[in-house]
């Protein structure tokens, strides 16, 4: 759940981030560039000021006199401005012809941004503010003023400055917001991750606790200490229903149980009787056969509701035992009964595999699964034992050699007193398989059912290598 919440808030605050930070960004830029055209237009204004005493009536300066010396200390005061700042400045007829300029030379494009602050100046204006500046053009920041005198534009000064400086401010402004914009997108991570740590731990303690009960560890709870209010009061909730399915799943093993003990001694005397009653009937009476084998069976019944209660109440003891050694020993013990069915029970694997088991619920497991591929395993067929080590777990696979179980079949076998409508005449109660499974569960180990190729069925206990 955190790789799906983080990348969403990540995104949200990198939004915010530009959002804040793209505007910033303009802002300076202008800033920045607004400083330099106010004082272009103070340096335009004071050289248009200086004009405005010499004699600009024709193309050319007037030579001699007064006003030839104004125009040789404009020239002078232009030409030390364009020296030391690098600005081209210079007085320009109305028509655009220079008239005192520096460098020497300069001419006044005809179109663009300078001869449009060109024609503005000219209409008695100050020229309109530059387009902005960016780092990436090289563009030159042109500002015109008028000079005036007797109420009419005589001449117009213009000063056509370069922006490398300019931009290279913008740039280390931008530079500035971007640090402090991943700086703040490097906090505002880490507040996620806590964040999402903090939001997401009763979630993952929850989940962890559901997963427990699920697989059989009824005990397991949450602790309800941290995160929001909303899943502290969701925690509260979870441990009071998981109480409460343990009350009900201890109050149905109890009645089985009870039920269980209960009937046996009623049931006993009961069988009693019949076999009482069948020494006053001739030898092979059919009906006291039928009712005595009813009887035997429901006894046997009895007897594994019991061991299943038993099983699902016991809390396994897992330790590091020798799988592969226990799994030998139920093969040697069950060996005699294959013997009389004329089966083939083998056995293959490592003479050593340790795992962590409850010795007696794998062995009784055992019995159970071996049992089972016994009672359906044809004559001069074959049911193999095999023992695997695979990753973090051991495998025993038990597989018979007999009719097997179709995909329907499957996905019910392990159910409470359910058997195939093709093998009710076998004997048994259909519930070893259950109380195998609930005597594995217990100790951490699983049972799954496939299909064994050709024929049969394939049993696999999983049983951990590592405790925890």
């Amino acid at each position: 759940m955190r790789a799906r919440l983080l990348p969403l808030l990540i995104v949200l605050m990198a939004g915010i981030l530009m959002t804040l930070g793209l505007p910033l960004a303009a802002g300076t830029a202008a800033v920045r560039q607004q400083r330099v055209v106010v004082d272009r237009i103070d340096d335009t204004a004071r050289f248009a000021a200086l004009a405005q005493f010499v004699g600009y009536r024709t193309p050319e300066p007037p030579e001699g006199g007064d006003s030839g010396d104004r125009q040789l200390s404009l020239q002078h005061e232009l030409a030390r401005y364009e020296k030391l700042y690098g600005i081209r400045a210079g007085v320009f007829s109305r028509e655009g012809k220079p008239l005192t300029v520096a460098p020497a030379g300069w001419v006044l494009p005809r179109r663009g941004e300078s001869w449009a602050a060109f024609q503005d100046a000219l209409a008695g204006r100050r020229s309109r503010d530059p387009g902005q500046i960016w780092p990436w053009r090289r563009d030159r920041l042109t500002v015109a003023s008028p000079v005036i005198r007797d109420s009419d534009v005589v001449a117009v000064v213009v000063t056509d400055s370069p922006t490398g400086r300019l931009r290279s401010l913008i740039l280390r402004d931008w530079l500035l917001i971007a640090a402090g914009e991943t700086a703040a997108m490097l906090v505002a991570v880490a507040a996620a991750f806590r964040l999402t740590g903090w939001v997401l731990k009763p979630v993952r303690t929850l989940d962890v606790a559901a997963h427990d009960i699920a697989t059989g560890r009824m005990k397991s709870r949450v602790v309800a200490d941290s995160g929001p209010p909303e899943l502290r009061r969701l925690a509260r909730s979870f441990n009071e229903m998981a109480d409460n399915v343990e009350d009900v799943l201890e109050q149905q093993r109890a009645f089985v149980a009870d039920a269980s003990h209960q009937l046996r001694n009623p049931l006993s005397a009961l069988l009693l009787r019949i076999d009482l009653l069948a020494l006053d009937l001739p030898d092979g009476h059919a009906e006291v056969g039928s009712v005595r084998a009813e009887g035997k069976r429901l006894a046997r019944v009895l007897d594994d509701l019991l061991d299943l209660a038993l099983a699902e109440h016991a809390s396994g003891e897992a330790q590091l035992a020798d799988i592969a050694e226990i799994v030998t020993d139920r093969v040697g013990a069950w060996s005699p009964v294959a013997d009389r069915g004329k089966i083939a029970l083998t056995y293959r694997g490592p003479s050593a595999a340790t795992g962590w088991a409850d010795p007696v619920a794998l062995s009784s497991a055992l019995d159970a699964i071996v049992d089972n591929a016994l009672k359906f395993t044809p004559e001069n067929a074959r049911v193999e034992v095999t023992v695997a080590v695979s990753g973090d777990r051991v495998d025993i696979t038990v597989a018979d050699g007999g009719p097997g179980l179709t995909e329907e079949e499957l996905a019910r076998i392990g159910d409470r007193f359910w058997r195939s409508s093709r093998h009710q005449n076998v004997s048994g109660s259909g519930l070893g398989l259950s109380i195998s499974r609930a005597l594995l569960a217990a100790s951490g180990a699983t049972l799954s059912y496939e299909p064994n190729r050709p024929t049969g069925l394939r049993a696999t206990i999983a049983v951990p290598r590592h405790g925890g």
